[in-house]
């Protein structure tokens, strides 16, 4: 695999990448050359997904349980990767959960859980993967955020809080870590098909109407539609491109 955007030769670690939009990212790494690994809780799922993106792509996988709230977890899988694969060129920070409710009827523990899952664990990780990429001379890291970095939400306050701190932590990484050459951005998904908006459809009466109204292509996204945004922000093509929350959409974000 050749051209501006192939991934030949480089190692990605996706969080979260055994569904949803991680899946369909590393895909999309996979698709273009990289060796992949798959950072997740559930070890039956990730090693049913490694296997799928090896079989069909033909690069390595390696799938690592990881619970991403733990820090020792993180490191070790660090440790692990660079034992195995030798490199860590990109970090794909898309681990995230969400749980709907009022602001006044969150639970403290509920509000650090999500906080913990979606943002701190972007920091831990990238904060983990640091001194390789320094030591390699340079690197990518990409998180995912969503339209609640931008819009409110009436039960989605965490989740806003901690979508919104991806887009203020990848301005404030890309600033400290661009003398080392490691670009950091963020992609902002719209309304795509995944186990947490479907789950939001049967919670939110009315919110696929809404969505569809809203959204310009007229459709729901799916999770491979995230996969060229990410490809772009991992390869050397975005090398002049740090700091940027991409929303990838459909329209949604400039719709009146």
């Amino acid at each position: 695999m050749t051209g501006l955007f192939s991934l030949q030769n480089k190692v990605a670690i996706v969080t979260g990448g055994n569904g949803g939009i991680g899946k369909g990212i590393a895909r999309g790494f996979a698709a273009v050359g990289a060796d992949i690994v798959i950072a997740a809780r559930n070890q039956a799922k990730t090693d049913e997904t490694a296997r799928e993106i090896k079989n069909e792509f033909g690069v390595q996988v390696l799938g690592l349980q990881v619970n991403v709230r733990h820090d020792d977890e993180i490191r070790a899988m660090v440790t692990q990767v660079l034992d195995r694969l030798r490199r860590i060129d990109i970090l794909l920070n898309n681990a995230g959960i969400n749980i709907r409710n009022m602001p006044q009827d969150y639970l403290v523990e509920e509000w650090d859980e999500i906080l913990d899952t979606n943002l701190r664990s972007a920091f831990l990780c990238s904060k983990a993967v640091y001194p390789a990429m320094k030591e390699a001379g340079g690197g990518k890291i990409i998180s995912i955020g969503s339209m609640t970095s931008i819009f409110g939400g009436a039960k989605l306050a965490p989740y806003g809080t901690s979508k919104g701190g991806i887009v203020q932590l990848t301005r404030s990484l890309a600033v400290a870590w661009a003398p080392d050459n490691i670009q950091v951005n963020a992609i902002l998904p719209g309304w795509i098909n995944t186990d947490l908006t479907r789950q939001a459809r049967k919670e939110l009466p009315g919110l696929n109407e809404r969505v569809l109204a809203r959204t310009p292509v007229g459709r729901w996204g799916e999770p491979d539609d995230l996969a060229g945004a990410a490809i772009f922000l991992a390869s050397s093509t975005s090398d002049f491109v740090t700091g940027v929350a991409l929303p990838v959409d459909g329209g949604f974000s400039v719709m009146i």
